[in-house]
């Protein structure tokens, strides 16, 4: 059986891929640590204990992690989920409480005792990520292979122009964790939106088989929705942490991965953020990339109609 940790900076679409995770029954949800990003670390808490009770499923214990990006001050996203995270519909009342151990050391101790089974689920920002491999790198060495939602794949950024959310949030941290030699899937962006995401026909089918969790999944959701009606016209709701949980989940929903070298930009303003993908090709220059292999999978493709039927069966089950 699978073993994961599960970081996450819990907003509406990371509350979906918690919930998949945690129904999901061929796996074992060792710990669920908590970030900053979307929102504070504190309403991440909270929001991440909330669906741990709504999921009718596993029963993780949750570490609270970083309250802070490791360079520079946090940006949030409660323009797009609302100041709460989960779409300001008052559903913020978790009886679970959080252990009092820190999550670094939470994730440093549940891989020193499972060395190579433990897989990484990164749907935030990766700040506790980066301050255990600064803490303890052969430790952290021991990990099976970390997922990560983060990068604008081979389109363009959501956050800047070249940077997607959760890299922008600390890019130091991400840096750190792409030259740490870990092995790392990575779930960009750009594969995230289009047919993987929610039509108004699937908001309907959630909202109308009346379980918890998918009622659940469609509300927290709310503030996302407005803001993709308003941004673009569109009655749709992206979810890029459960397109990665999906990967995470379904192997065979991916049709195309790439190995590739990826570099992270730390220090100009206007590519803060930005990762820079090789994938192979040949370059005209390739000073700065050459000589480095790989380090990272990047999924390119996925079938988006067996992903979003795998998750709609799995909320309504």
């Amino acid at each position: 059986m699978r073993r994961l940790i599960i970081d996450t900076d819990t907003g509406s679409d990371d509350a979906v891929a918690l919930i998949m995770a945690l129904k999901s029954t061929n796996l074992k949800v060792e710990a669920i640590t908590t970030v900053c990003g979307n929102v504070p670390v504190e309403l991440a808490t909270k929001n991440a204990l909330m669906t741990i009770e709504v999921a009718n499923g596993q029963k993780p214990p949750l570490y609270v992690g970083a309250g802070k990006p490791l360079m520079r001050d946090l940006v949030t996203a409660v323009n797009v989920h609302g100041e709460d995270g989960m779409g300001d519909c008052n559903l913020i009342n978790p009886t679970l409480l959080p252990e009092t151990k820190h999550a670094v050391d939470a994730i440093l101790e549940i891989i020193e005792n499972n060395p190579g089974e433990i897989e990484i689920v990164t749907i935030g920002p990766v700040t506790n990520i980066a301050l255990a491999i600064l803490k303890a790198p052969e430790t952290m060495k021991k990990v099976k292979r970390i997922y990560s939602m983060g990068t604008a794949g081979f389109g363009p950024g959501n956050t800047t122009p070249v940077a997607e959310f959760n890299v922008y949030v600390d890019a130091e941290a991400y840096s750190i964790m792409m030259k740490s030699g870990i092995p790392i899937s990575i779930i960009g962006f750009d594969i995230c939106l289009g047919e993987a995401a929610w039509s108004r026909e699937d908001m309907e089918f959630l909202m109308a088989s009346q379980k918890e969790e998918a009622v659940f999944a469609v509300q927290c959701n709310r503030s996302l929705l407005e803001y993709n009606l308003q941004a673009s016209g569109g009655h749709f709701v992206d979810l890029p942490d459960a397109v990665a949980m999906g990967v995470v989940l379904w192997d065979d929903i991916v049709l195309e991965n790439k190995l590739c070298y990826c570099y992270v930009c730390t220090t100009e303003e206007a590519t803060y953020g930005q990762v820079i993908v090789n994938d192979g090709s040949k370059l005209a220059i390739s000073d700065g990339f050459a000589g480095h292999t790989h380090n990272a999978t990047i999924c390119k493709t996925i079938d988006n109609q067996l992903f979003k039927k795998r998750l709609l069966e799995l909320l309504v089950s």
